[in-house]
């Protein structure tokens, strides 16, 4: 298969590509690369924790059947601490969704404040979160339920430009937040670099006492290669610069065990958890404890859980390894597309010529793939440049994602061909 490039298109390229979609979309196919939800197999790497428990729900003398336990069974956070380079003193566990904690964070510290209800976020005339792009949907859809104002920052492969997110901050003592997903970063699957995670956790310095950086490390064990870069741990940073309350980590087993009965979490300074827990144990008791004890027996320690993931690893490399293989026997070298290499995470990030993710996902679609809508990876849904497309292999089968992608790539050539001619 010969590289496709925009600088060699022609009149008959046009009327082949044409052709080749006509034949594709008679084949009425159904197929989606949307979201970055589990497999059925990787859920079926879970089915052990049926029943684990035997009847016995006691663990250190705590009755997980019971209320109580705001913050979850100590066995647990045990357990996560070493994987996650957390301080087990510093965690909260949740539900089975870490975006739920999120939520309820965003919620207090909107109402509340983390410093007394002179600080609520909502005093502010105009709070404004940054944002690295492109990013996760559902971070920016919660930053739009409270108004509060959006700021892309664009990054690297090492991670987001930090000269223009401190400039930003020292100008502007209004912007109270910083999302990040920090390795494995959705949708482009980079790894913050050491510099970048060590500039993230100085931020406190210059920002506003209000200001929180959202440690989203929602993919911190997610390796697809052995080789994929490890992340520097930011609580080393923020006790190193005392920046110790500027920071909240989240995270869940979410894309671990099962995506709809999993255990969320977070880890904060005491200041923050104080805050978080007093308006946490208004609307709830405790969470589900018995959960929290089925993954704790799964698991057994950190070297369960590694093990895990590296049989999640096998099952995910071979769908990774079919989105590039069709991206490099098309465009190796070529100006129609760019595209990461992840060596970790769920997803495939490209970037189309300016002007056509939009038509290419219209195109797609039209032949019966469904991609991610263009501009969601962007605040807003807008993407300034109308080129970047996020593309999730996790869920199909292998033969369907290289049929999706046989499509796509006619898709982007046929776009390409359009705008070149028009």
């Amino acid at each position: 298969m010969n590289t496709f490039r925009v600088a060699d298109a022609t009149t008959d390229t046009l009327a082949t590509l044409q052709n080749e979609f006509k034949q594709l979309k008679a084949q009425g196919l159904s197929l989606d690369l949307t979201r970055g939800k589990p497999g059925s197999e990787q859920l079926s790497l879970s089915e052990s924790m049926d029943g684990i428990l035997a009847g016995n729900y006691i663990i250190n003398g705590t009755d997980t059947r019971n209320y109580g336990g705001l913050d979850g069974i100590a066995a647990i956070k045990e357990l996560f601490a070493p994987a996650f380079g957390l301080n087990t003193s510093d965690i909260i566990i949740g539900g089975n969704a870490s975006l739920t904690m999120m939520y309820q964070s965003i919620l207090f510290a909107y109402l509340y404040g983390f410093n007394g209800e002179q600080s609520a976020w909502k005093n502010l005339n105009a709070p404004k979160f940054i944002c690295p792009v492109p990013g996760y949907d559902r971070h920016f859809s919660i930053c739009e339920e409270f108004n509060i104002e959006m700021i892309t920052v664009n990054c690297d492969e090492n991670g987001p430009d930090m000269d223009a997110v401190e400039a930003l901050i020292k100008a502007d003592q209004d912007i109270i937040g910083m999302w990040n997903v920090p390795r494995f970063s959705n949708p482009t699957g980079i790894v913050y670099s050491d510099d970048v995670v060590e500039r993230i956790a100085k931020l406190g310095k210059i920002a506003s006492e209000n200001f929180r950086v959202f440690w989203d490390n929602a993919y911190a064990v997610h390796n697809v290669e052995n080789n994929a870069a490890e992340l520097a741990a930011i609580s080393h940073y923020t006790s190193k610069h005392s920046t110790e309350d500027s920071v909240i980590q989240f995270g869940s087993t979410s894309k671990i065990t099962f995506a709809g009965a999993g255990v969320a979490f977070m880890t904060a300074s005491e200041k923050n958890r104080a805050m978080y827990l007093k308006h946490l144990g208004k609307s709830s008791i405790g969470p589900d404890k018995i959960n929290q004890l089925r993954h704790v027996k799964f698991f057994k320690d950190t070297a369960g859980l590694t093990s895990h993931m590296q049989k999640h690893a096998a099952l995910l490399k071979p769908r990774f390894d079919a989105v590039l293989t069709d991206l490099n026997a098309n465009f190796k070298g070529s100006d129609a597309l760019t595209w990461t290499t992840p060596k970790g995470g769920y997803f495939v990030s490209v970037d189309t010529q300016d002007g056509l993710a939009q038509r290419v996902v219209e195109l797609a679609s039209e032949c019966g793939v469904k991609l991610t809508p263009a501009g969601a990876t962007f605040p807003y849904g807008k993407d300034p440049k109308n080129s970047n497309i996020r593309i999730a292999p996790s869920f199909p089968s292998v033969e369907d994602i290289t049929t999706a992608m046989q499509i796509f790539s006619v898709c982007v050539k046929l776009a390409s061909t359009e705008k070149a001619l028009s």
